[in-house]
């Protein structure tokens, strides 16, 4: 999937979105118009974003962007989109660090004006290291950087982290702790398991994930640590920077009240993830780069903090990106773009490696 063309993610259309915008806005700023309505390049596979400027005297901004929930008509990613709960996110995150968020304006909970619920924030200004083509390919910014640079940029992503986990009061992150019994951790994988029945319902299980959880339990942190805001959907491809510094932390949707690990194991998978693809498409990719041991090393620079039970992490990380994977294959069969195969294990993309790291040996000689 990230080397072939992006799969369908929407059946609205931005012309239409458009004249119901400024219809909406009208009721917020009369007389506002909206121009240059796009959507991003590096547009994500769930909630919709869409970029537009602003146009009337008054208004807070120019540059606008728009986080608009998935279209219920196109067989959306995740069961539930609580835009108010992102919106909430990413104000405190503004309140409390000095990690960079974009500016939060409006919210919409009520789907009739776009028929879904969405908010508008400030629009950042950068550059973000794409997914399509992956940002370890030939050919983009972060891959023809120099070593230096990108070793800049990597300290500095995972200062964020550090100072996202560091400054924000824990307790003002239990909202978001799931329903349920058990610590913060238990809550959040019986929640990803939730959301795996609800992918395969009515369709066939995966075998590998449901090892994977297996794996897990035989796995689990004696000490899991406490409990802080996590991001999330922590990966530089939802960072825009500024030259090679943080401009913009992007895609709260995943926001979690969870061990420090929980975002940790994220950011090194979620770029092995890019590497082993490119690798296997015969690139060299950037193998130096976001390496686990550096990852885990600056953290602990940072904070103080070392991370604990990081096979666990990493292989949850893959696991989690398994289920988001295997929904995302069925949306491409409901739209007719895949076939689905006996096997429903080979839709997930990265199904070799997340066998290893089930086996065990996913991570040799690469701590």
């Amino acid at each position: 999937m990230a080397t072939a063309p992006r799969p369908r993610t929407t059946t609205r259309d931005p012309g239409e979105l458009a004249a119901r915008l400024t219809a909406w806005l009208d009721g917020r700023l009369p007389g506002a118009t909206v121009s240059g309505l796009a959507v991003p390049g590096s547009n994500g596979m769930s909630s919709e974003t869409l970029l537009f400027d602003l146009e009337h005297p008054d208004a807070p901004v120019r540059g606008c962007a728009l986080r608009l929930a998935a279209d219920p008509a196109a067989y959306t990613v995740f069961p539930v989109y609580d835009m108010a709960r992102q919106h909430r996110v990413m104000g405190l995150v503004a309140e409390h660090t000095d990690v960079p968020v974009p500016r939060v304006l409006w919210l919409e909970e009520d789907p009739g004006p776009l028929g879904a619920p969405f908010f508008v924030m400030a629009r950042a200004e950068g550059r973000v290291p794409p997914d399509v083509m992956p940002y370890t390919y030939e050919g983009n910014w972060l891959h023809a950087a120099t070593d230096a640079q990108r070793d800049f940029l990597e300290a500095e992503s995972v200062g964020i982290l550090a100072r996202l986990h560091d400054g924000f009061p824990a307790k003002e992150a239990e909202f978001l702790l799931p329903g349920g019994a058990g610590s913060p951790l238990r809550r959040h994988v019986d929640a990803q398991r939730a959301y795996y029945v609800w992918v395969v319902e009515g369709l066939a299980p995966s075998p590998l994930i449901e090892a994977a959880f297996a794996r897990l339990e035989e796995l689990w942190p004696d000490d899991e640590g406490p409990a802080v805001l996590c991001w999330g959907d922590a990966r530089i491809g939802n960072i825009v920077y500024d030259g090679f510094a943080p401009a913009a932390v992007l895609d709260w949707e995943m926001a979690a009240c969870a061990p420090r690990e929980v975002d940790l194991g994220w950011t090194v998978y979620l770029h092995r993830f890019f590497q082993d693809l490119t690798v296997g498409f015969g690139q060299p990719g950037l193998p130096g780069f976001l390496r686990r041991e550096a990852v885990e090393r600056r953290y602990a620079e940072l904070t103080g903090h070392v991370p604990r039970a990081m096979d666990f992490h990493t292989l949850y990380a893959a696991l989690r990106h398994a289920i988001v994977m295997l929904r995302i294959a069925y949306r491409q069969a409901y739209f007719g773009e895949v076939e689905v195969p006996a096997d429903p294990d080979r839709l997930i993309l990265h199904h070799a490696a997340l066998a290893a790291m089930v086996r065990g040996d996913y991570w040799t000689g690469e701590e």
